[in-house]
């Protein structure tokens, strides 16, 4: 592979109206330094992959950005940071930032990344939505802390598994439709033939929770994953890391960002 710089990462550049001052990045898994089960471009440093190497893959995204992303100690919980006043590793699912040049960050392997931003270019945020902090509000909590008019954000949901793929049991089916009734919407039973009679299995469409969570704060302008994108991360081993299909992989990063 030669020196640091003649490996060139893979992006996908999120498709969604951003104002020109709002920039964005979404990895995949390929065009790093990493070898399997991490191969190739893991930016997670708590998966036990090589910290040397992970050190390196993260080297590769410096020329793509501003400054160096304040990686957040994701809990899977519904604590949001600003990104331009905090030390990198806090324990957060969230960051947001106003100030230019700082950026926010979050790492998955079938979690739902969701980036936002506002009309006027003014605040951007990145969150981590695992099944728990989706189910208990982090993207209520991030799109708080932006202050903005929510009728003005816009939100990217980047690659998470998909509805084909995510099996849950009825306990987490209840814990969202305790929240929101409208959640059973998002859910399937899996019917197994033998026993017909026991729905304990389901699965689960958490883009679809998602755009749910966000409507119900006044978010409509909502892009990406399960809305004008394909992304599932369990089903395209090619381009993504999936926790679920591997257990040991690596991470992903969806990154977001103020310009001058």
């Amino acid at each position: 592979m030669g020196e640091l710089g003649f490996i060139t990462p893979s992006f996908i550049t999120p498709n969604w109206p951003a104002p020109a001052n709002v920039k964005a990045l979404q990895t995949t898994r390929t065009g790093g330094y990493s070898q399997a089960p991490y191969a190739s471009l893991n930016l997670g440093a708590h998966v036990n992959d090589d910290p040397i190497t992970v050190a390196k893959n993260r080297q590769l995204l410096n020329p793509y950005l501003p400054s160096e992303p304040v990686w957040v100690n994701q809990v899977h919980g519904v604590d949001v940071i600003d990104a331009a006043t905090s030390s990198c590793l806090q324990n957060a699912d969230a960051s947001f930032t106003s100030k230019h040049n700082v950026v926010c960050v979050t790492m998955t392997a079938d979690c739902l990344p969701v980036l936002l931003c506002d009309i006027a270019g003014t605040v951007v945020a990145a969150v981590h939505a695992g099944w728990r902090g989706l189910c208990d509000g982090v993207i209520e909590a991030a799109v708080n802390k932006m202050a903005a008019d929510n009728s003005e954000v816009l939100a990217w949901l980047g690659p998470a598994i998909g509805p084909t793929a995510f099996e849950v049991g009825s306990e987490v089916r209840d814990q969202f439709i305790k929240i929101d009734a409208q959640a059973a919407l998002a859910f399937k039973p899996i019917v197994n033939p033998l026993e017909p009679q026991l729905n304990d299995k389901w699965l689960c469409d958490i883009y679809l929770i998602a755009k749910q969570r966000l409507n119900r704060v006044g978010v409509t302008h909502i892009y990406g994953g399960g809305v004008n994108e394909d992304f599932c991360t369990y089903t395209d081993e090619e381009r993504f890391f999936s926790f679920r299909r591997d257990n040991v992989t690596g991470r992903m990063a969806s990154l977001i960002w103020l310009t001058d």
